[in-house]
């Protein structure tokens, strides 16, 4: 499994970009095509809108933008995928935020008419900072230059320089035409002089956060303990974020710090011997230890480290500014605890990737690196190693609105 987030600026073309990679690789339903259909009669357009396949709010259609991230599933004979839309207006920055979260690869369109807008060096930067591993490019609506190759090679020499700080694993730059098809799914004739793969073809090609997942440290954030009846051991439920566990591995758990070994793994679909990163299980331990949703369950040779103060990268979403020594509620993975911003330190200025000296507030959209000060610890990692466990939230107490995400060094 693939996850890949579509980012841009609007009218960059990615919801066209989609409805093109499902209607070539043939993974539309007969009735989401027939209603897409008439979406589109209604519009006025005369052939189909293949955006309206994942803009599916009654108001990004009547606006024809994309505001909530769209979640869409397909599969080819090498993989499955699950592609998340992102909005590009600027005020949604906090949805895209969301897609790329999860994502593995990023799929950034330019509309090589524009280059390279703020909007869209924002994403790119935002994409990397949380985590995201490999971009591709696609440099859209190349039929509205006559398909011409110094035109491209110009938008992907400024692409390549603007990428390189930010360590991306892979970054491809491809050309194409979302409406028309070319180097979507099928190559298209009018751009015989481009010799690398078709969209499809590398999104195939990379490698997925899971596999990559699995040979980092164990952890196993708890979300549930199943309490059964008689004489039944207890189980500790959650999903694995990283590594591995087998029967009879040394665990530890935090933050007690009591270490036992794993007694048994059961699944929904009976017993394991073995799990790995993205499995949902429950642990049964050798020992009877008090563990609470919250508690952290890690390989015993690799713990994560405890903090009482986070050094992080902060992107602000909030359309309120951040509160000067406020308070705030901490969540990360499925631990909570109060925390107050101590220090910004440094903002990101997204034209040069540089660090700036912080402005006097902190509004949104702002990516700046902060200090927080922790009421009690966290157990983590950096989020190069670990999103779970590297990364984390910050919820205003008042509202219970999210106002900001976290990435930790």
């Amino acid at each position: 499994m693939l996850r890949f987030v579509t980012l841009g600026s609007v009218d960059d073309g990615k919801s066209t970009l989609i409805g093109r990679l499902l209607y070539d690789s043939r993974a539309i339903q007969d009735d989401q095509l027939a209603a897409v259909e008439r979406a589109s009669l209604r519009r006025g357009v005369a052939e189909i809108d293949l955006s309206l396949l994942t803009d599916g709010l009654e108001a990004e259609r009547e606006q024809g933008i994309t505001i909530d991230v769209a979640y869409r599933y397909f599969a080819t004979p090498r993989r499955k995928f699950i592609i998340a839309d992102a909005p590009g207006h600027e005020q949604y920055t906090r949805n895209m935020a969301t897609g790329a979260s999860t994502a593995d690869a990023a799929v950034l369109l330019i509309d090589v008419r524009k280059r390279l807008m703020e909007q869209t060096r924002r994403h790119l930067l935002l994409a990397r900072l949380l985590g995201v591993r490999h971009a591709i490019v696609f440099v859209n609506k190349m039929d509205l230059v006559g398909y011409s190759q110094a035109i491209f090679e110009g938008v992907r020499d400024e692409v390549t320089a603007f990428a390189a700080p930010l360590g991306f694993d892979t970054l491809d730059v491809l050309p194409g035409s979302a409406l028309k098809g070319d180097m979507v799914v099928g190559r298209g004739a009018a751009l015989d002089w481009f010799s690398g793969p078709t969209l499809l073809e590398r999104l195939e090609s990379l490698d997925s956060g899971v596999e990559q997942a699995a040979v980092r440290p164990f952890r196993l954030p708890v979300q549930l303990v199943s309490r059964p009846q008689g004489e039944a051991a207890r189980g500790y439920l959650g999903r694995i974020e990283a590594g591995t566990v087998s029967v009879g591995d040394e665990i530890q758990i935090l933050p007690s710090g009591r270490r036992t070994r794993v007694r048994e793994i059961r699944t929904h679909g009976g017993m394991l011997e073995r799990a790995t990163a993205g499995d949902s299980i429950t642990l049964v331990l050798a020992d009877d230890i008090d563990i609470a949703r919250g508690d952290l369950i890690a390989g015993a040779e690799h713990a994560p480290r405890e903090a009482r103060a986070l050094d992080a990268t902060l992107v602000w979403l909030d359309a309120e500014p951040m509160r000067p020594a406020a308070r705030y509620l901490v969540q990360q993975a499925t631990r909570r605890t109060i925390g107050r911003v101590q220090e910004v330190l440094a903002r990101f200025d997204v034209h040069t990737l540089e660090e700036q000296p912080p402005a006097a507030t902190v509004q949104v959209n702002d990516i700046v690196r902060s200090r927080i000060v922790l009421q009690s610890p966290l157990f983590i990692d950096s989020y190069e190693a670990v999103r779970a466990t590297g990364s984390f939230i910050l919820i205003d107490e008042a509202t219970n609105r999210t106002v900001a995400a976290g990435m930790l060094r």
